[in-house]
């Protein structure tokens, strides 16, 4: 039986950057599920711009098809906006409780370490890299309060992204398809964990 994969969130789980859509997270991981004798069709309903108040549209979105798999990539645009982290993060379990009562397992990756990207100035680095450790932090005790798996690769990925510029797309904020590669590699783990969730329940 074919499981429904949907991808809700912001840029970055729509794919901005990649090459080709077969580079995207939505992609890398349905072919990592595929691999794994998990056959799943991704839809993607993440829109390049959303915040966390945005996850409320893609989740009524998404509740149509329905999913059985939904995975949440927010934070960014939240950061960048400056959105208290406490609100986004209740807008977050808000979105993770819909999905939840829907039935659906959900995986969030909460926000990523933004110092890395390569147009912020070396002195606004280490309150750039504060910022975003609060917000993934909030994120990431919103989502397990309301169920949720999360994925920690937000600040833990950063390193990678700190040392090769290759992973970053030609506008040096979105990644690049070998940027996508390491971030689903990174998600793949907690998407079967919640897959094989589902299977136990």
């Amino acid at each position: 039986m074919t499981l429904n994969f949907a991808i809700l969130g912001d840029s970055i789980a729509y794919g901005q950057g990649a090459a080709r859509s077969t580079d995207t997270v939505a992609a890398r991981l349905s072919a990592d599920l595929a691999a794994h004798g998990i056959p799943a069709e991704a839809r993607v309903f993440a829109v390049p711009g959303s915040r966390s108040s945005d996850l409320a549209a893609q989740v009524s979105r998404a509740s149509a098809w329905p999913p059985a798999l939904t995975l949440i990539i927010v934070g960014a645009n939240d950061l960048t906006r400056f959105v208290p982290p406490p609100v986004a993060a209740a807008q977050l379990g808000d979105a993770v409780r819909a999905l939840r009562a829907a039935g659906a397992e959900v995986v969030v990756a909460p926000a990523p370490d933004l110092s890395v990207v390569p147009w912020v100035p070396a002195e606004m680095r280490p309150a750039v890299r504060a910022a975003s450790q609060l917000l993934h932090d909030a994120q990431a005790r919103a989502a397990v309060s309301a169920g949720a798996h999360v994925a920690e690769i937000g600040m833990t990925t950063a390193a990678g992204f700190a040392r090769d510029a290759g992973l970053f797309s030609a506008d040096r904020f979105h990644p690049s398809s070998a940027g996508y590669a390491v971030i689903a590699a990174a998600l793949a783990p907690a998407v079967r964990a919640a897959v094989s969730a589902r299977v136990r329940s």
